[in-house]
């Protein structure tokens, strides 16, 4: 029997994505309230792409909170010196997550943790019901996710363009396991997220290090049989090394129950262009009217 499906998206990744798309021309397409709404409209247009690609059963809209999360309170400096959003772009997340809520879509978030580790968690959940998951996002910390029951849509530009990943695809690219992608975050560390990894160690060196040994725990009990640079870089950063192993795994422990009977989609209807009428979402009406028809 075929599995049942679930598609699970980034919801901030395709809000971004649409926004930064159309702020670069400073198309911001405010409606009558004043409010800008091109992050909102392009977003909920890549969700409808994203479910007309994948021919949904059940669709799920992750959200990251503000306030921080357990990873903030681990090391500091976590994603502290990310530029603040710009003014455009603020009254549309809360903004997002009500047109999704009226759409008939429902909002995945818990406080202290990432729309990644919501995204985690459920995948690993569902795969527990004999589901499919597919997860759109544009962040490829996500691929560490991928096996057999879990699969990862990357965005590229434009709408319904991803770089689709499996084990397969994955392997061919990366030469290293899904779940090594957490080892070799750990030795490179993450300028966007704000920990530095081992300095010095660079993607080609940190994949060489996990194809040969397979793992950071490995390679530390092994150190000694490293190059006197690796060595000496590795044992200098030992705890960061440590450090950055924790930051870069996402949690699939989260304390959020969804149940998929909730995620049913329904598809739209009339109702939905009243919707669409009431925000003030023009060019989202227009892709919902060519739907409808």
């Amino acid at each position: 029997m075929e599995k049942k499906k679930v598609l699970l998206v980034d919801g901030m990744a395709l809000l971004f994505r649409a926004f930064y798309a159309t702020a670069v021309s400073n198309q911001f397409m405010y409606n009558e309230a004043g409010v800008p709404t091109n992050g909102v409209q392009g977003f909920v247009k890549h969700l409808l792409t994203a479910i007309d690609e994948h021919q949904s059963d059940y669709v799920g809209v992750c959200w990251d909170l503000g306030g921080g999360t357990f990873r903030n309170e681990m090391w500091g400096e976590y994603k502290a010196h990310r530029s603040a959003p710009p003014a455009e772009l603020i009254p549309q997340f809360d903004y997002a997550k009500e047109i999704a809520d009226a759409l008939g879509f429902v909002n995945i978030s818990c406080q202290g943790y990432e729309a990644d580790d919501c995204l985690g968690t459920l995948a690993d959940h569902y795969r527990h019901e004999g589901v499919h998951t597919t997860i759109v996002t544009g962040d490829k910390d996500i691929l560490q996710l991928v096996d057999t029951d879990t699969d990862v849509w990357i965005l590229q530009k434009g709408y319904g363009n991803y770089k689709k990943y499996d084990p397969i695809t994955f392997v061919n690219e990366w030469e290293i396991q899904p779940k090594q992608l957490i080892d070799l975050k750990a030795f490179m560390g993450d300028t966007a997220d704000g920990y530095p990894g081992v300095k010095g160690i660079g993607e080609k060196t940190a994949t060489t290090l996990i194809k040969t040994y397979g793992d950071v725990k490995t390679v530390i009990d092994h150190v000694t049989e490293l190059p006197k640079g690796q060595m000496t870089k590795i044992q200098t950063d030992l705890e960061m090394l440590k450090m950055s192993l924790q930051l870069a795994e996402i949690h699939i422990k989260v304390p959020i129950t969804v149940n998929l009977a909730d995620l049913f989609y329904r598809g739209f209807s009339e109702d939905s262009l009243g919707i669409c009428d009431y925000y003030g979402l023009k060019v989202v009406r227009r892709e919902l009217a060519k739907l409808l028809a």
